[in-house]
């Protein structure tokens, strides 16, 4: 610890990252990586960007990433912000729209919002998840600062029903608070909320590319929401760093968008695989929660999951294990290939 640290960067736990191997070849499912490549449009976008253009900043208002979602979508562009990557964002909307006042997200979920609460100063309270691992919007329905939680959840990978969601942002649009649904996984199974951001202006929906576009490596997302909620991300963006964006990722991003047909049929691969992998794994005495993302949550039979953990590492495939209380017992596998799956599947069948 460090003498010229400050007494916040001193007392706060920074979110840690999965394991990016740099000493040896391994299967990758600790990560949520999508398995298959981008669209042969985004490599295409990208490569009319390089070059005499480099020279000049990109554009700050993110314009033609906005545009596309707010087609692909169809909301108005002033209804879409654009950031590095959701994790950006979702820093950006901590710093906006919660405050002095308890805010409220599971006590099984994204590991960053809490990390995102200290360095802004934000009280919280964690809820707990019912004994399924669901989440019961119900037990949100208390006066707070606001709410945060993904659909479908993470690490679990169990999704919310869209009624209860809008439910909850109906109660907290009374008392002017926000309700921010992170979407980052919603492709592989689940219905957005983007739908209902007229009715709830105070709903907002957080995006990557990271997942269902496979672009992890080129940090892009979005968020959608009502303008004044855009207004005011935007307005905390320009207090730090108008340029967030790249025109290597503007381009790259934009024509992902674009390009839903690709998407939807690899993400449908993802999800015929997830569905197998489950079943076969049931199958062999492994306890696996419903999955409407692109990993599964999963309790070995007969070892403990820290050791398996090992064993698959040991093994060349790297899952994620979370030893904290209540899912230490779970490790969470990203979907891979089919192949990569087998091969996992493979070593899952010593256990039986």
């Amino acid at each position: 610890m460090s003498c010229f640290w400050n007494l916040r960067i001193k007392n706060i736990s920074p979110y840690v990252p999965g394991e990016q191997p740099k000493d040896r070849q391994f299967i990758k499912l600790n990560t949520n990586e999508n398995p298959y490549p981008p669209s042969p449009k985004v490599i295409e976008a990208i490569q009319k960007n390089i070059g005499h253009s480099l020279r000049l900043y990109p554009d700050p208002q993110c314009t033609e990433l906005r545009e596309a979602a707010a087609q692909c979508y169809g909301v108005k562009k002033e209804q879409v912000f654009a950031g590095n990557g959701s994790d950006e964002i979702l820093a950006f909307a901590f710093g906006a729209f919660f405050e002095s006042q308890e805010i409220l997200f599971p006590d099984i979920t994204y590991s960053f919002y809490p990390v995102y609460a200290s360095l802004w100063n934000i009280p919280y309270r964690t809820i707990p998840l019912k004994e399924d691992f669901s989440i019961n919007t119900d037990d949100y329905k208390i006066p707070c600062g606001g709410v945060i939680f993904p659909n479908p959840n993470a690490p679990t990978g169990i999704a919310a029903e869209t009624d209860n969601i809008l439910s909850l942002a109906g109660f907290l649009k009374k008392t002017n608070k926000v309700l921010i649904i992170d979407e980052a996984y919603c492709a592989f199974g689940t219905n957005t909320a983007i739908p209902y951001i007229n009715e709830f202006p105070n709903l907002l929906t957080v995006h990557t590319l990271s997942k269902s576009a496979s672009l992890a490596g080129l940090r892009a997302g979005f968020a959608i929401g009502s303008e004044e909620l855009i207004e005011g991300l935007c307005r905390m963006r320009d207090s730090f760093n108008s340029y967030t964006l790249d025109r290597l990722a503007l381009a790259g991003a934009s024509a992902a968008v674009k390009d839903t047909a690709y998407y939807k049929e690899i993400n449908s691969r993802v999800i015929a695989t997830r569905e197998r992998t489950t079943q076969t794994l049931l199958s062999l005495g492994f306890t696996v929660l419903p999955s409407s993302a692109n990993f599964i949550f999963v309790k070995p039979p007969k070892i403990k999951a820290a050791d398996f953990f090992a064993l698959l590492r040991e093994r060349g495939i790297l899952v994620r294990h979370f030893n904290k209380e209540k899912i230490s017992d779970f490790l969470r596998i990203s979907i891979g290939t089919d192949e990569e799956m087998d091969v996992l599947l493979d070593i899952c069948r010593e256990q039986k």
